[in-house]
């Protein structure tokens, strides 16, 4: 499956695009203007540089507007935006555990997700009230408890689900509903209960004030998604709908992958077609070195809600695929092609990024079509596209990470450090410019003009939570010991297969078969010694080899699964 498919394929656009009208929500529009005017550069000095193309002549200051992305006339200016008052996606409907709590980040925020015995979801902050409380009154058995705050915090999502109710494994104390405690085990179960450093009579009661936040949310297109607001009521008129994914005949392939770096350069890097033929050349069957050229682009709407426009190559003269950028973090791509026959197919690329903290992101990827998929492709199981979408983004890693690790060094704005050019980053620049006018009302941002730098500092986790957890101490490497099960979001499993029921299965099944084959090849192998007839041997022997293959075969899929993309050239 390649991230780009059928955007830059050699494929003919009959029919224009069609796209509805946005929904009237009171947003500001900003007017497209196509002049502009050059910008100093306080981090850049003027330099030339020698290439072997012809057709780019060397471009000195007074051509920079030529080529280069540079602001436009009109004055961006600030609306009101708060990073609460939306939806974001957490996670796919499918992956969802039906029998263990789901830690999940949305920022700084930590949440946890389950589902309760009616299968119904429901989102609570993810922190038990045990020890968070400073004080809380008991007005059923008339005392007040002060309880300390303790530097341990329990998390929900490491606890358990007992009966539909979600259970802290550190008391017992279990929570249903709306973020009710409906038990604790310490409470009114013996003659004086210790509840922190207080000592409880007998019949004292669950005090009321023990309860968690609760966060809306909602399943949508196989998707589920949170409203982060706990003191504005959820707005469903913002909550996506993609017309494409509800067409008769539409079918997608929809991976999770959590990435080392922040979503803005998550996205940065999926609204830039131009390095797809260099980066991931040969990754499937459209990606190609040679193919690369200057691209083309209008930007036909800018909003407070994001901006959208046309693009396409250059040379072409057209512009056939339409994208769409929209608060706070959902980015598609589609376009329409008539095949021979007459026949309107309709394509998508969907990506749903979520800010899992500084330096961190998840990404909901969904690629689909009406067309039906080619023979060759109904030859490969879903596994492969989920491990060759893994590798798609290992081989932008590298870059993505350092360049996210940098923002945060030279901690100035993107104009003084990014060189854009019109052929191939005007959707980075209008991210960034639009960052510019929502940033003030995000926790930080890196916008084209402005910076707002992280308030509090980055959580680290140590060890792994909640699914995370039950995964890293499975086998085969107890306590996550080892590569496969180490927790570290630069290795495959944890950043992919983990969160994919599909994958964990097919791994768990070849780890199977593997074993089995094993154990049956050293058998085969015992028996040809101890049989005298060469007959026997022979077909013993053989029997044994090829069970070997078959230990080879699954130990390959368990590697394509969970290791990771290392380009040739940087092997030693």
């Amino acid at each position: 499956m390649a991230l780009v498919n059928p955007f830059l394929s050699p494929t003919r656009t009959f029919l224009p695009l069609r796209v509805s009208a946005p929904p009237n929500k009171g947003l500001r529009w900003t007017v497209y203007s196509a002049s502009f005017k050059p910008s100093l550069r306080s981090k850049h000095a003027t330099c030339g540089a020698t290439a072997d193309i012809k057709a780019a002549p060397l471009a000195d200051s007074e051509a920079d507007g030529a080529v280069l992305v540079v602001p436009t006339s009109e004055e961006e200016v600030k609306g009101e935006y708060d990073w609460t008052e939306e939806w974001y996606p957490l996670y796919l409907t499918k992956n969802v555990p039906e029998d263990a709590p789901l830690g999940l980040t949305v920022f700084d925020k930590q949440l946890v997700l389950f589902k309760d015995g009616n299968g119904q979801l429901h989102c609570y902050e993810d922190r038990c009230p045990h020890r968070l409380l400073t004080a809380y009154y008991d007005c059923n058995c008339g005392l007040s408890l002060v309880v300390f705050t303790w530097n341990l915090l329990a998390k929900l999502s490491e606890g358990q689900l007992i009966d539909g109710r979600l259970e802290c494994l550190y008391h017992g104390w279990q929570f249903e509903g709306e973020g009710k405690c409906v038990k604790i085990p310490q409470v009114g179960n013996a003659p004086a209960v210790i509840l922190g450093q207080i000592k409880l009579p007998a019949d004292a009661k669950i005090p009321r004030t023990a309860c968690v936040e609760t966060y809306e949310v909602r399943d949508s297109q196989g998707v589920i998604w949170v409203w982060m607001s706990l003191k504005t009521p959820p707005n469903d008129s913002k909550l996506p709908w993609f017309e494409n994914f509800a067409r008769p005949g539409f079918r997608d392939i929809s991976t999770v992958h959590e990435l080392p770096y922040d979503h803005s350069i998550l996205l940065e890097n999926l609204m830039d077609p131009a390095h797809v033929p260099i980066s991931h050349d040969r990754t499937d069957w459209t990606a190609k070195r040679e193919d690369a050229r200057p691209l083309s682009f209008e930007v036909i709407e800018r909003t407070d809600r994001g901006f959208a426009g046309w693009w396409g190559a250059e040379k072409d003269g057209s512009r056939p695929s339409f994208l769409r950028f929209e608060a706070p973090c959902v980015l598609q791509n589609n376009r329409e092609i008539v095949d021979k026959n007459g026949v309107k197919n309709y394509f998508s690329g969907l990506f749903l990024c979520r800010p899992t903290g500084q330096g961190k992101s998840m990404l909901i990827v969904r690629f689909g079509s009406t067309r039906s998929a080619s023979p060759l492709a109904k030859l490969f199981p879903e596994w492969y596209f989920h491990q060759n979408a893994s590798k798609v983004f290992e081989q932008d890693m590298g870059f993505l990470s350092s360049q996210n690790e940098i923002l945060l060094k030279e901690k100035v704005p993107t104009k003084q450090l990014y060189l854009n050019l019109k052929s191939s980053d005007t959707w980075v620049a209008e991210y960034r410019k639009w960052m510019d006018k929502v940033g003030h009302g995000m926790p930080y941002h890196f916008g084209h003009s402005t910076i707002s730098l992280p308030k509090e500092p980055a959580v680290v986790e140590h060890a792994p939570a909640g699914l995370v957890a039950g995964q890293s101490a499975s086998s085969p490497a107890k306590g996550g010991i080892g590569t496969m099960h180490a927790p570290n979001l630069a290795n495959r499993y944890f950043r992919h297969v983990i969160h994919c029921k599909g994958c964990r299965t097919v791994v768990k099944a070849f780890q199977v078969w593997k074993n089995a084959l094993s154990a049956v090849a050293v058998t085969l192998v015992a028996l040809a010694i101890l049989v005298s007839g060469k007959q026997w041997k022979a077909i013993l022997l053989a029997s044994a080899s090829l069970c070997s293959v078959g230990v080879y075969a699954c130990s390959s899929a368990i590697a394509m699964n969970t290791t990771n993309f290392v380009r040739t050239h940087r092997r030693l």
